[in-house]
């Protein structure tokens, strides 16, 4: 990071906007010589007046820490990282998706458990009781894959799932 690049960007940016130290000053409640001593790339702002800055020169952040703009995408690029997030937005709604559908059928299944458990048959028949047994068993497991599919555990694990096959594709076609 230069700060003297920096501090000249940052009184580019004043001065394409029109306005004076003392207004910048004012703007951030700091005083006209914190304000000059920025643009001469003696100091630095504080990250979280930086960031105030960048939203006042609606100006990405990560230009101001560079000291200069960034070059525009062209159309064809920016096409294709739009179309990209599209597709991330895509295969992450299908993933919350069957999260919410593993947690709906886990809890389902344990509210039908806690209902026949509190039963007469439940008490009476060793077979209900076995069977509620498993369906508690079976709720919480679901709801633990709904609750791993959700964490960047759940991420890590479909990644190595993914390795494993890949290996074995590799080697079956060795054979």
């Amino acid at each position: 990071m230069d700060q003297k690049k920096i501090g000249g960007f940052l009184k580019e940016l004043r001065k394409e906007k029109g306005i004076t130290q003392e207004q910048l000053a004012e703007k951030f409640y700091v005083s006209s010589r914190t304000v000059s001593r920025w643009e001469n790339g003696n100091n630095m702002p504080d990250l979280d007046i930086l960031i105030e800055i960048s939203d006042y020169y609606e100006i990405d952040l990560r230009d101001i820490l560079n000291g200069e703009r960034k070059k525009t995408m062209d159309k064809e690029i920016k096409e294709t990282v739009l179309q990209a997030v599209d597709y991330t937005n895509t295969e992450a709604e299908k993933c919350h998706k069957r999260v919410r559908i593993c947690n709906a059928v886990g809890m389902l299944v344990f509210v039908i458990f806690m209902i026949v458990k509190d039963s007469a048959f439940y008490a009476d028949y060793a077979y209900v009781r076995i069977a509620s047994d498993i369906a508690q068993g079976a709720a919480l497991g679901i709801m633990l894959a709904g609750l791993i599919m959700s964490s960047r555990y759940g991420a890590k694990i479909k990644a190595f799932k993914q390795r494993l096959l890949k290996g074995k594709v590799t080697n079956n076609a060795e054979f």
